[in-house]
């Protein structure tokens, strides 16, 4: 039997959103591209990596997936996504361009000498945290 923990998988998160093409504009200035195979009028997929994507989906659709009430993101946390960077500065230069596209500052900037970090509210209230890591401190499992 093969162990659900060593099980490779992708992650989809699922944000609920106000305007996908505001929100798609938004996230394309950071960079990110996105899926048109999984892209209409109420979602789209940005792809984060190979393993993890990110489907903006407009709040009534994203209502559908649902029977609790949707967070408001504007005025509460419902998670805290982070998403590494290669290097101290590239952090802060998808936090200054996420601060220069509309985005809102959320935490200072953490420096514990082998990690970094920088966060911010993207243009629909969700908090993303970027962070570099030494990788001579991550031990091999």
């Amino acid at each position: 039997m093969t162990s659900v923990a060593s099980t490779s998988r992708k992650l989809f998160v699922n944000l609920a959103i106000a305007d996908l093409p505001r929100t798609t504009a938004f996230w394309k200035r950071l960079g990110f591209t996105f899926n048109p195979q999984f892209t209409d009028e109420n979602a789209t997929c940005m792809i984060l990596s190979e393993e993890a994507y990110v489907m903006w989906l407009v709040r009534p659709f994203f209502q559908t997936f649902t029977k609790k009430q949707i967070c408001d993101s504007s005025t509460a946390s419902e998670t805290l996504l982070c998403i590494s960077a290669e290097s101290r500065a590239a952090v802060d230069e998808l936090v200054n361009t996420a601060l220069s596209a509309g985005g809102s500052p959320a935490m200072p900037p953490m420096d514990m000498g082998f990690m970094y970090g920088w966060s911010f509210y993207d243009i629909d209230g969700h908090h993303w945290e970027v962070m570099w890591m030494d990788p001579s401190h991550i031990q091999k499992a």
